[in-house]
């Protein structure tokens, strides 16, 4: 249950061994004609770092600019983000047309490649967690400043920046939840 949004993080390193681990996982995730589409991108570069740091921080004030006067003082209160604290950063990508899998199940619907690496992505999510780590999913960014500030191949299509480490408390209800900006709801379900 508690498979949360991270964005407080402890300073522990997460080993190299214990990254490794993690993206192994993502191998065994499946995926539309066995294309394993998921490119990540592991980021250590001050530079870079800095670089979606300052991707954020503009897409962040916009976003906030964006809320209604009723929600912008809750949306200015939290925490979207944990960049500064976790150890590890993975951006995620999907390659569009790759030849592996030889086209076989994305022709008529080529985003199944996207949803493919997502769940590449979260068997990444969930071995995370089996070993005390968590992630959490930075959304507010400008997917075009971050491939830049990457410097990944043209064609990758951005699916998401995640921040990866051991989580500085574990609570079972979701942050965002807790500070009122949302509450969960039951799954809608139609039965034809």
């Amino acid at each position: 249950m508690w498979r949360r949004d991270v964005r407080h993080f402890r300073s522990d390193p997460v080993s190299a061994e214990v990254l490794e681990t993690l993206l192994a996982a993502a191998d065994l995730a499946p995926s539309v004609g066995l294309s394993q589409p998921w490119r990540f991108v592991v980021v250590d570069e001050v530079a870079r770092r800095a670089a979606i740091r300052a991707n954020f921080e503009r897409a962040n004030a916009k976003a906030l600019a964006g809320q209604g006067a009723e929600r912008a003082k809750l949306y200015a209160g939290l925490k979207l983000a944990g960049l500064d604290q976790a150890p590890c950063h993975l951006a995620l990508f999907v390659e569009p047309d790759p030849e592996q899998g030889h086209g076989l199940g994305h022709a008529t619907m080529p985003e199944t490649l996207a949803y493919s690496a997502v769940m590449a992505l979260y068997n990444v999510w969930l071995s995370a967690c089996a070993v005390g780590l968590g992630l959490g999913w930075v959304s507010i960014l400008d997917p075009v400043g971050v491939a830049a500030a990457l410097d990944v191949p043209a064609e990758w299509i951005f699916i998401g920046y995640f921040c990866v480490g051991v989580p500085a408390e574990m609570a079972c209800v979701p942050e965002l939840e807790r500070l009122g900006w949302e509450t969960r709801r039951a799954s809608v379900i139609l039965q034809r």
